[in-house]
């Protein structure tokens, strides 16, 4: 065993006052950050001594600690007791479960100020979840950070996931927005939606607000997405036509999911092949490689299929297409295609249309009856605008905006406002 990894290993099990047990199995990752940064981890499971089997191939024993160190920053992002037992001697308890304690621990294990960079978001028994944040103002994309514990106050889970930026990247200002001066944005988020009804197998018309992050000068825009890997999405937004099909099998093949990491890599911080652009060639052969496979697998599609993305993931890049009409439907039509980096052919892809046919069985919706203004003075007083810092990837900073949201909507049938959560 590399000698580095097996210091890594010895820290990990003095922390957490692993006597009682033993390192099952153990390995590297590396994921990229929206930054374009690329992280190392080694990962950890350790069974319990009394634990010398695994039961199947899926499942961990009661007790067994699943551990993630980064290798650069020796810090712990994650330490998990599975089914929240633990068999730890002399591991992390905290006394008299004190959560100003627990937060000082947070603090110490993260280098992160309470308060200025996290703060609590929920508190159960038993458990503290925290929210990424700047000077108390919530960050998007958000990381977190959660403590979960048992009766005697012994530590049975930590995570902590997030970018926890930097002053120098937050372009700080005096928040000045509020809902008067957005009205017209937020009228215009303002959708008609077909929400499906699992409970009444039937899709349900309803008036939602879109959420959007409104910038701080009232008129710019940010759209609402998960952003935690689109640093490295090169937007194509290309109809994707030809003249005819191609009559040809397309070959299925599995794909790869787990790279293999060297310690090498690993602890020389060594760029993943995911940070690297896509060149122009790269992405004119992509283009020529989804439209054959469209006009093996979707033959009568032309014209039907935008290719919205191409980006680098697992040693694949993934281009991700949507179907060119836009339905009122919540969930909407979505294929992606899986090339190979190496020779640049599709090898697989995934189509979210099995999951959208089982709704053709629901009950159509009832006839729209409300107008799109009469909704929204409906949900006027519901509606919710709250600063956030939002990361701009062609500014490079995060920039302080509004998230418009709401939590109700309308039934366009019946003018009811109703609790989304509730669909």
């Amino acid at each position: 065993m590399d000698s580095r990894i097996q210091e890594l290993i010895e820290i990990t099990k003095e922390k957490f006052g692993l006597g009682n047990y033993y390192l099952k199995r153990h390995g590297l990752s590396r994921k990229v950050n929206f930054f374009n940064d690329t992280s190392y981890t080694l990962w950890m499971e350790w069974f319990p001594n009394h634990e010398m089997e695994q039961e199947d191939d899926d499942s961990n024993p009661e007790g067994t600690a699943s551990i993630e160190i980064n290798v650069n920053t020796r810090k712990f992002e994650s330490a998990i007791f599975v089914l929240g037992k633990t068999y730890a001697k002399d591991g992390i308890t905290f006394a008299n479960l004190d959560t100003k304690k627990i937060i000082e621990w947070v603090e110490q294990e993260t280098g992160l100020l309470y308060g200025k960079q996290f703060q609590i978001q929920k508190e159960d028994e038993g458990e503290l979840q925290f929210i990424e944040c700047f000077e108390g103002v919530a960050l998007s994309p958000a990381g977190s950070i959660e403590v979960k514990f048992d009766s005697e106050g012994k530590l049975t889970s930590f995570s902590a996931y997030g970018q926890f930026p930097s002053k120098e990247l937050i372009r700080e200002e005096n928040y000045s927005l509020s809902l008067e001066k957005i009205e017209l944005i937020a009228r215009e988020q303002l959708k008609l939606i077909h929400c499906p009804s699992y409970e009444q197998e039937r899709l349900i018309p309803i008036y939602a607000v879109e959420e959007i992050f409104v910038e701080n000068d009232g008129e710019s825009t940010i759209p609402f997405e998960i952003m935690a890997d689109v640093n490295s999405y090169l937007k194509i937004n290309k109809t994707i036509h030809w003249d005819e099909p191609l009559d040809r099998p397309f070959d299925r093949k599995e794909i790869k999911w787990i790279e293999e990491v060297s310690a090498d890599e690993a602890f020389s911080l060594e760029p993943s092949p995911e940070t690297f652009p896509i060149t122009k060639v790269e992405q004119e052969k992509c283009i020529n490689e989804v439209t054959n496979f469209l006009r093996q697998e979707y033959p009568n599609d032309t014209g039907k299929w935008v290719l919205k993305t191409l980006h680098r993931e697992k040693g694949y890049i993934h281009a991700s297409l949507r179907a060119n009409k836009k339905s009122q439907h919540v969930f909407q039509r979505k294929l992606m295609v899986i090339i190979d980096t190496n020779n640049l052919r599709a090898v697989n892809y995934m189509d979210n249309k099995l999951m959208l046919d089982m709704f053709k069985q629901f009950q159509t919706p009832d006839p729209i009856m409300i107008s799109r203004e009469v909704a929204y003075e409906k949900l006027k007083d519901q509606v919710e605008l709250k600063p956030y810092y939002v990361y701009d990837f062609g500014r490079k900073q995060y920039v302080l905006c509004g998230k418009l949201d709401c939590q109700f909507g309308v039934n366009a049938s019946s003018g009811e406002v109703i609790a989304l959560d509730d669909l």
